[in-house]
Parts: structure tokens; sequence; C-alpha cells
């Protein structure tokens, strides 16, 4: 897209304050998201959560010239001080679906536009996959068929696409009006009409006449003839009198198109007015049988050969975050279906899960049901009956509503309030092998982890990094700060082990002050992940001065030859003012400068204007023990003299800190104008653990059992001999992995099926034995090295050191997983 400012006021009905002829090429909504920033228009929307107003100034300050707004920006410049300006609209969202409109206006490619409970995106996917070679094909990106995402997907269309696919999704009444004058289809595809947000609604019908409004001006709607309630109000509702019907069925004889189930493995025949030929649909499941015959019948709208259909429809391949099928943990079959959870969807899945005939077992994971209409009592009750109509073996529910429900349920059962206690759960309490299991949940419920849990890993040794409890540990600190004080993060030492891109990335999306890392090489690996946020670098060499610059990293001055060389080659490179962090040493005597050495600290920056004081810190001894309070006042009580006495010296203010993670927790009076959260970002706190929640934990898994007679050994240099018979676990985690030489012969202690494990023999390369004597554990099974059942803090008090040493050995060939509820 390519508008003038003047042109999308006129378009929006907004008044313009600011340069008519400034042309933008970009929209945005989401601050977060900016790529190019001269030619891009913001949206400030106004939600539940955020008000759009607020990040003006950000992205102001990031380059972005031109807005769209509520009220007057009051912190901008005078807008004849910069190019672009700003819009002044009643309603930020509506201008923005009001010029996504008139941009679907200027072009004559044809549109498709798809509506329904479920299905839109496989079959919007799919259609994609099947035309994309002939045609040049816009089409919404993943899911965006909301208020917000309707107008983003339809502002990418332009005049090289001959064909653009869009979805709309509602979920209460009057929002497809808003859509439909965006999407403006000339064909239409409606897709399923299922349960999902129905307590909106009066009725079903209510509904489907909402979902059917987005084809009152198209040319034709493509339908299934079979669903009686959306195809009774496409033929009869005046409405649509106008709009021509192309329809498939198997059990109506006068849709336009007959499709007729040949078998049970997927071949049909299609039959339409004089055309008849064979499809073999690649799915075996309700949906994607469904899914896959809108897609049919729109090529056949289009008039390509049946061939050309056929081949199509047999190449079809699943589509991410869908019903899919995987191989699972001790031989079983994992159907994935996180993506939505009703009774609908849920009664297509279990259809696929029955056609599972080589697993007699077949067990149902559950969620509550969410956003159904139904009363609970009804609700439940029909899914039970559900259940039962096929035959399913066991139910693992998860939800306070279907556990209060427990007792209409008549196959074997479980129940759990949230995920957090089914992961919790010992594996020998509920234990999966040889069965098919259907993985279906709302997305508040992340089944994800579930998945992640039962899916057969290739790579054996794993560190998962719970992303949510980073921020939620991110979040207790902040919580603790006076309003106004400031939070450095450290991400050094690959993010304590946690990966610092991720860990970094995540922090940047939630708005953190800025990031701290020990070398410059670490700064510059950040920025080359896309890390814009401000970088500390707290252990600069003289040899990467030139890093420093180039990547727009901060260093910490701890001694003059530093600072003279850093001061010498801005003045090389003719910068002024580079922002640089002063250590002050009070009394950890590492790096920093001393109280005698301030005067000529202070000589050399009052001289100079190539650096610019940011802030001034030091570094707390021992504010994690108690036993040292008394040091770290002297140490809080030096740095307020010596922190005032440069400033003073200097002749301007700077932000001062002091305090880490403990603390931050323990000494509130000594928190100045930042501080720096460390190991505490990682689940450890000095003063309540219960505050905070453990971010990594390390698995792997049971790769042979063996049984040892007594007097045989284990390991290298037989430190190990069996004084009885006895069962070992081999495990595929070792010293390069960053398992600790000194945790073999029983120092380390690990967790199997909630059984407590000691290691066997010396730690190798790339494995370890333990001992499995005592329990029932089997090839397969998962080994907590730590987490949840095997305390990083203990395992660090075996290796006599602490977490930080712990999760920073972990090595890089460790698989890092990340999820996030």
């Amino acid at each position: 897209m390519e508008y003038r400012l003047g042109d999308i006021a006129q378009l929006v009905h907004g008044e313009l304050t600011g340069d008519e002829n400034y042309t933008v090429r970009h929209v945005l909504t989401d601050s977060r998201s900016l790529l190019y920033p001269a030619s891009t228009l913001f949206f400030a929307i106004t939600g539940e959560r955020n008000d759009g107003h607020d990040y003006i100034d950000e992205l102001y300050r990031q380059g972005v010239r031109s807005f769209v707004v509520e009220k007057r920006p009051s912190t901008l410049p005078e807008v004849s001080a910069f190019s672009g300006g700003y819009i002044l609209v009643p309603d930020v969202l509506y201008a923005l679906q009001l010029l996504a409109a008139c941009h679907r206006r200027r072009f004559l490619a044809p549109v498709i536009g798809i509506t329904g409970s479920n299905g839109k995106t496989v079959v919007k996917e799919w259609l994609y996959q099947t035309l994309h070679k002939d045609k040049n094909i816009v089409r919404s990106p993943k899911s965006y068929n909301s208020q917000t995402g309707v107008p983003l997907s339809v502002l990418l269309l332009d005049e090289k696409h001959d064909l653009a696919i869009f979805e709309a999704g509602i979920s209460r009444p009057g929002e497809m009006k808003r859509l439909q004058p965006m999407i403006l289809p000339d064909i239409g595809i409606f897709t399923h009409l299922g349960e999902a947000h129905q307590e909106n609604f009066a009725s079903v019908k209510e509904k489907a006449m909402e979902k059917l409004q987005l084809f009152r001006r198209c040319r034709t709607v493509i339908y299934c003839g079979d669903h009686a309630e959306a195809a009774d109000i496409l033929e009869q509702n005046a409405d649509f009198k106008a709009v021509s019907l192309f329809s498939w069925a198997m059990h109506v004889p006068s849709a336009d198109v007959r499709v007729v189930p040949l078998d049970d493995k997927g071949r049909y025949r299609i039959e339409q007015a004089e055309k008849k030929f064979e499809l073999a649909i690649p799915f075996s499941d309700r949906a994607s049988i469904e899914n896959a015959l809108h897609v049919t019948a729109l090529m056949l709208f289009m008039e390509y050969p049946p061939e050309t259909i056929a081949g199509s429809i047999a190449r079809l391949t699943p589509v991410a975050m869908r019903l899919d099928l995987k191989k699972g943990i001790r031989n079983c079959t994992l159907i994935n279906d996180t993506y939505n959870s009703d009774i609908g969807s849920l009664s297509i899945a279990l259809d696929l899960l029955a056609r599972q005939h080589q697993h007699p077992v077949k067990t149902v994971i559950l969620s509550d049901i969410l956003q159904s209409g139904k009363a609970q009592e009804e609700l439940y009750r029909e899914i039970a009956g559900l259940l039962a109509g096929k035959k399913i073996d066991r139910l693992i529910g998860i939800g306070t509503e279907i556990s209060a429900h427990a007792a209409l349920f008549s196959c074997e059962k479980r129940f759990f309030n949230t995920t957090e206690e089914l992961l919790n759960c010992p594996d020998s309490d509920i234990r999966f092998a040889g069965e098919a299991i259907l993985v279906k949940g709302s997305r508040k419920f992340a089944f994800e982890r579930i998945v992640r849990l039962l899916e057969d890993k290739v790579n054996k040794t794993v560190m998962e990094i719970d992303l949510s409890a980073v921020i939620h540990n991110y979040n207790y600190f902040k919580s603790l700060l006076r309003p106004g004080v400031k939070m450095a993060v450290m991400v050094k030492a690959f993010a304590y082990g946690n990966g610092s891109a991720e860990i970094a990335g995540l922090l940047q999306h939630h708005r953190a002050d800025c990031l701290a890392v020990a070398f410059a090489d670490e700064g510059k690996e950040l920025r080359e992940n896309g890390i814009t946020l401000p970088i500390m670098v707290m252990n600069p060499e003289e040899s990467a001065i030139e890093t420093l610059i180039r990547y727009r990293l901060e260093p910490e001055i701890y001694h003059f030859r530093l600072l003279e060389q850093f001061i010498q080659t801005l003045s090389e490179h003719v910068i002024y003012d580079y922002p640089v962090h002063i250590k002050l040493d009070t009394g950890m005597h590492r790096l920093g400068f001393l109280a005698h050495e301030l005067a000529g600290l202070t000589d050399i920056l009052r001289r100079q204007s190539h650096v610019c004081v940011k802030s001034v810190f030091s570094h707390l001894a021992g504010s994690d023990d108690p036993a040292l309070d008394y040091f770290v006042r002297e140490q809080v009580d030096a740095f307020r003299t010596m922190s005032r006495q440069l400033e003073e010296g200097i002749g301007y203010a700077f932000l001062r800190h002091i305090l880490n993670s403990a603390g931050i927790e323990r000494f509130p009076e000594a928190q100045f104008d930042m501080v720096r959260l460390g190991i505490g970002l990682h689940g450890f706190s000095a003063v309540d653990s219960s505050k905070v929640r453990p971010v990594a934990s390390l698995h792997s898994v049971i790769i042979q059992v063996k049984d040892i007679p007594a007097g045989e050994s284990v390991g290298y240099n037989r430190k190990f001999i069996a004084r009885t018979p006895t069962r070992i676990g081999i495990v595929p985690v070792g010293y390069a992995d960053g398992l600790h030489r000194m945790l073999g012969n029983g120092t380390g202690i690990f967790a199997v099926n909630g059984k407590r494990t000691p290691t066997v023999g010396n730690i190798s390369m790339d494995m370890c034995a333990i001992d499995l004597t005592d329990t029932d554990a089997v090839e397969g099974d998962t080994v907590t090295v730590f987490g949840n059942d095997a305390p990083l803090s203990e395992l660090a008090c075996r290796m006599q050191t602490i977490p930080y040493e712990v999760l920073t050995r972990i090595a890089p060939r460790v698989k890092r997983i990340y999820f996030q509820e």
C-alpha cells in the first residue's frame, strides 16, 4: 500500500495536522512490531488492557512520524518541527477499518471470503496450497480474522495479486457488519456452524445469520448442503436472493456437487453435472474431510479440470496448530488438538481418535469447554454422551467445571483443576503406554505443555524454559520497586543458561528498561537477534571498543586506562555524549574506582564531551546473607557518599544502582534510581521461594535398562561394584551436556516417575547410569535431572556450588524448549 496522509485523512473522515503529502506504506497497531519507522502509520487503538496513545512517544523516538489518534498528542514536537503528522478521529479502530474498506475497493482481483465456526484457517491455507502455483495470492496471515486482523490482512492486497483469500471471525452480534465492507468477497465459503461463542447469541440461528452477513453482496457462496441451519438461511432468506449458491453434500441429492463415499479409506466419487471423478483425501477425520471438500467445490466452481483437483487434494498437507497426529511416548499415538475446544470440534476430533485401530485403548485429555452458551449440566452431559458413544476408555479432565461434573462420565476417569496439577502428577500415577491419546483443550489451559510431555522426542535430553515463569518473576520483582525506579535485567552467560536471545526478546516484548551482559560479544549477538533495548556491558575489554560502538553497547567503565582509551576512540569517530556506566568499588574489591580515585575520575570526565555518564553503580558482596547485613549497609553508605561526590564533581545527575536480586527483596531503602535483576528472574528468592516460580528444568529419558548381577561393575574405572543384584537405567546425559562429574557414584539424585534415583558409577561424557532397583521404570520413561521432583537448589548443594553455576554449565547442545501459558 502507498498513501499520502492527506488522502488517508479524507478516507477516514479525520482531521490532519501535518504534511498532507507525507507518504506511508505500512500500518502498525502493535508498537512492538515496528519494522519501517519512516514509512509507518501507527493507529493508536485503545483496547481493554492497552492504550496505543501510551506508545506514541516511544515510536516517535524510533522514527515513526505519522499517527492516527483519538486525542491530540501533547508530548510530540510541533508538527512544523518534523515531517509527517497526525490524524485526529473519533474511533481509531473504525478509522483503520474504513481505510481497509477503501483500499479493498481499489482492486479488481477476485476475493474469497471465508467464515464459519471452525475450519477457516485450514480451508484458507489449503486453498493456497492448491491454487498458488498459477495465481499470485494474498491471504490472511495466520488466523488474522478479528476486528483488527481483517483490516491488517486486507491492506496487504496490491495490484500484483490476482486472488485474495481472507477469513472473518466473530464472537458477538454486530461484528460482521464491520468486517464485510473490508473483505467484500466475490466468492464466499461457509465452512461449518459450531457452538463456539454461542453464549453471546440468543440462538444458533442468530449466530448463523450474523456470520452469513459476510456474503450479502457476494456473487457466489459455497457451502455444505448437509448443514441444514446455514443452508436454510442461504436458500430461503431474502438477503441472499441475488447471490448465486453453489452447494456440495453427501446427503442432499439436489446439491450442485454430490459426494459419494466409496470406502473408509478416504476415497470419494465426485459428481457435478456431467463431471464424475474419484477423489482421494489424505485425511481420515471428519473436519479435514469437510475442509478438503470445500476446497474441491471451490476448484470445481473455478472450472479446474478433475485431474488437477484430484492431484491437488491428494497432496494436501496438515496445517500447523490444528488437529494433527504424532508419535507419542511408549508406543502411543498422540492427537494434538490444542487450538480450540467446543462440542462440534470435539466430536470431529473423537472421530479421528476412533479411527486409530492400532490401539485398543482410547484416552481423551480434555479441558473445560469455554463459551459454549449452554448450562453446565447440559453441556457436560452431552460431552459424556459423546465419549460413551465413541467408546472412550479413559478421560482425564482438566478444569474446575469439568471436574465438578465428574459423576456424569462412566469411563475410567481422573480430574485436575489445572494443567499444572497434571504435569506435576507422578508418571506412575497416570501412565500412558500403547494407547491413542486425544489432547484437546482451550488455549488458556496451555495444553501444548502436555503435548510436549507426551510426544516422542528425537533429542532425548532437553531443558524446558517456562517463559510464563520468567514474566511472573519479572513482575514480582518489579512490584517491590517504588514508582519511577527502573530495572536492568541481567542476560549474561546465555541468560544464565536459559537462552539469551529468547529471554531478551521476551523482556523486550514486556518493555524492560534495559539489559546487561558480561562481554561485548554477548551484546553483539543480542543486537543481531533484533534486540533494541539499551544494553550495558559489564566487563568490556579494550579490544572490544569498536564492537561496543558499532553495536550501540553501553560499557561499564571501571578503570582509567579503559576510560581514556574509550574517549580516544570516540574522538576518532567524532562521537559525543556516548552513554557509559561508572563502576565504584565500595568493598567488593573486584572492578571499580576506589574512593581516593574519584578526584582524578571527575577531572577526566569534566574535561571531555565524548562520554556522558548514564549511571553510576556498585556491587554488593553479600546481600543474600543476613550475617553480612552490616557490611551491605556499609557498602550502601559508601556508595551514597561516593556517587554524590561524583555527581557534584561532573555537574549533572545520573542513575544510581547497587541492588541485585537479593538486595531488591531485602534492602528496599537502597533502591536509588535503578536495580539489577539477575538470578531472581530465573526463580530464586532470598526471602520467600513461594513468591517466584522455577523457570528451567532439565529432562532426559531412559534409553536402556539392565540387570547387573552382584559383583559386576558399572562405568569407567569400576567405581561402582554391585553388592546385590541391581537394576540400572542408562540416561543420555553426561558431562559434555553440563552434568558435573562429581555427581556420579550416588552424589547426584534424579527423579523418575516421582521416585528418587541415585547415580551409579562415574558420569561419562555423553551418558550416566541411575539405580532403578526400587522402581518400576522402563525404557522411555522421563528422567528429571532438575525440576519439580528434583529441585535445582538441592542439586547445586550436592555439587557444593550455587544454582548460577548449574544453569550456566548446561551445554548449548542440549535442546531448549520454550513454552508459555
